[in-house]
């Protein structure tokens, strides 16, 4: 996208503000199975973890299942996309989560978040979905916390994990950069996904690469306009969205803004094969300066490498343009 087109497209914004079979089924028989405790004393069926997940072989070995199993993976939030990041990930067969979300479901988050429903209003998120988690495997560890991440449990949280999914809600950058600079210390690695319009996008971090500050060019003096700009940029250098995200409904001091669920299960999506390639060790990861960006709707995959990140002229020159815009429609710094 153009410059032209990128401050043309936020203009017109401004302006309306507006299966057939298994083909593995003949060579399971000779696969070796996955090594484990059994299912645990007391499960209404007759759960088994191989069983569980052999449908995942062809894709993942055995092996390396295994080493899933035993693999800790620490999720932040369980809204928009931390539930669908959860769930996704225990299908992949990872074996244990750290999770953390003090708020409750309400009718709002019916549109977009895995276990909201008319039974579960008012029901915490964290429970709600680690009860989800256990009834797919019931051998799970997971440490539920129902609490927001801030620099007195942002340690704890992340000690012993081998891979952080950042979920928290799109405003909370205060949550984010701790959460994204622990693990940098800690040498875990990062991944953050979310959905933008009817796309997602998403960027690794390897804690012997840039680091999440320096991508976004996050600095102290910023105001919350600015945050927010550097934060939408970064993450989508491209825009697929702009032509026809109405920016109008965008509101921060909610922290409320467009978002559907079908951009949310592609974020869960890409999380679930960058964790494998990840925590197996699978080929190469591009981390930060790294982008990707997949926008369903218009039918286009935007990827490349921000050299300098946010820093670089041209994200400087549209982080520019988008603040005039969202001005423009309202926003104050």
């Amino acid at each position: 996208m153009s410059l032209q087109t990128f401050e043309s497209s936020l203009a017109n914004a401004a302006e309306s503000v507006m299966v057939s079979g298994d083909p593995f089924a003949a060579q399971r028989s000779n696969d070796p199975v996955f090594t484990g405790p059994s299912a645990s004393v007391g499960n209404p069926v007759d759960w088994d973890y191989a069983e569980a997940f052999s449908r995942n072989l062809g894709l993942i070995n055995p092996d390396e299942q295994q080493r899933l199993r035993d693999c800790s993976v620490a999720i932040p939030g369980m809204g928009g996309v931390g539930g669908l990041h959860l769930m996704t990930l225990v299908r992949m067969g990872i074996g244990r989560f750290r999770i953390a979300d003090a708020d409750t479901f309400a009718v709002g988050n019916f549109n977009r978040q895995f276990g909201s429903t008319v039974d579960s209003v008012d029901r915490s998120k964290a429970e709600t979905l680690a009860a989800c988690a256990l009834s797919v495997n019931p051998e799970l560890d997971i440490d539920v916390r129902k609490e927001f991440i801030n620099e007195s449990n942002v340690g704890d949280f992340l000690d012993g994990v081998d891979l952080l999914v950042d979920a928290v809600d799109f405003f909370s950058f205060d949550a984010r950069r701790l959460l994204f600079a622990e693990a940098r210390k800690r040498g875990i690695w990062a991944v953050t996904a979310g959905p933008i319009g009817f796309s997602t996008a998403w960027i690794s971090f390897d804690p012997n690469g840039m680091s999440f500050d320096e991508y976004f060019d996050l600095s102290p003096n910023l105001d919350s306009l600015d945050l927010f700009i550097a934060f939408a940029m970064g993450l989508a250098p491209k825009s697929t969205h702009v032509p026809y995200f109405d920016f109008s409904h965008v509101n921060r001091e909610t922290g409320q803004g467009p978002s559907v669920a079908s951009a949310c299960r592609l974020a869960g999506g890409v999380v679930g094969a960058e964790a494998v390639k990840i925590l197996l060790g699978r080929g190469r990861v591009k981390a930060a300066p790294y982008y990707h960006q997949f926008d369903a709707y218009r039918y286009l995959l935007k990827k490349g490498k921000l050299r300098w990140g946010n820093r670089g002229p041209m994200q400087r020159i549209k982080r520019n343009i988008m603040r005039r815009r969202m001005i423009q429609l309202g926003f104050k710094p």
